[in-house]
């Protein structure tokens, strides 16, 4: 997949050109319709189909002390929108000038570097510009304008209830992974990158990867079968989500580690993907390190019946 940095770019591109607009944190099944109606718009048309975004989230910049825990941080939404079979996606900086670019000047700038702007494809409630002036009835002006299509795709529902990041979020973060899966079209899966640690783990027997990760809502605190891809290839293992409380007395901040079973490769600074099967059982203090290593004896035994069933 083909990456740009700047609106400019998007000259080198034969037209005309398709462009999906969003935020698409999560790359949900709204962002998902957005994106494949524009894709199936520009096949027909032998036209370039582009995935425009933002990075950060704007609520980042904007309203940064109550900005929401992010789905998918840039790295891992480039991933997730590669796989759609993506082509082409322009990542947008999103900073305090930006912030302030009116939407004309927005969508003229889109039309002054695209070789024929044939469509615009957002979501229904999509707003852009300063302000959040810019919503799809100003968008369809500017198309009867300017000569472009303008989409907006209607709200998309499962079992009733509006498919949004903000529904997503809390579904993760109460531990209802189901209901998150069947609204990102794909299980709830966490990346980040191997860091080192204190090697505790390693001292009692189970080492562990830990995640610095790339997003930020995280499901509660707890044990979990899980499994970790690294490199295209699956892993199974035990994951531990919180503080630590028997060895880590600070509850300084959340740590992710994972024990990878029946590995002992070196893979600090690569990226695992982290997929949450099973919760085992939540984050407990015990009385000594002894009983803790036997506890985890018991969680990776649960563990492995539950990789082989």
């Amino acid at each position: 997949m083909e990456t740009f940095r700047s609106i400019s770019e998007l000259s080198k591109l034969r037209g005309p050109l398709f462009l999906a607009i969003g935020v698409f944190d999560g790359v949900h099944l709204g962002h998902q319709a957005v994106i494949s109606t524009s894709a199936q718009h520009a096949r027909a048309a032998n036209g370039t189909p582009v995935v425009v975004t933002f990075d950060p989230h704007p609520e980042k910049v904007l309203r940064p002390k109550t900005a929401p825990h992010l789905l998918t941080a840039t790295p891992h939404k480039i991933a997730l929108i590669r796989d759609l079979g993506m082509a082409h996606l322009l990542i947008i900086t999103f900073d305090k000038q930006f912030a302030a670019t009116e939407p004309e000047e927005f969508v003229h700038e889109l039309v002054e570097h695209s070789k024929s702007l044939r469509e615009i494809c957002v979501g229904h409630e999509w707003s852009f510009g300063k302000n959040r002036r810019g919503n799809l009835k100003l968008l369809n002006q500017f198309g009867a304008r300017f000569d472009f299509g303008v989409v907006g795709i209607p709200p998309v529902t499962v079992n009733g209830e509006l498919v949004s990041s903000t529904t997503i979020r809390k579904a993760v973060e109460t531990g209802d992974l189901a209901k998150a899966a069947q609204m990102l079209g794909r299980e709830y899966t966490v990346l980040g990158t191997v860091v080192s640690g204190d090697n505790r783990g390693k001292k009692i027997g189970f080492p562990t990867a830990n995640l610095s990760a790339h997003n930020e809502q995280f499901p509660p605190n707890g044990v979990y079968f899980a499994e970790a891809k690294l490199e295209g290839v699956i892993y199974p293992g035990v994951v531990n989500l919180g503080y630590r409380p028997t060895v880590d007395t600070r509850k300084s901040e959340r740590i992710l580690e994972i024990h990878l079973f029946d590995f002992d490769h070196d893979i600090y600074g690569k990226d695992l993907e982290v997929r949450f099967i099973r919760y085992l059982r939540p984050e407990t203090k015990f009385e000594s390190v002894e009983a803790l290593v036997r506890q985890i004896g018991l969680d990776v035994k649960q563990a492995r019946k539950l990789s082989l069933a």
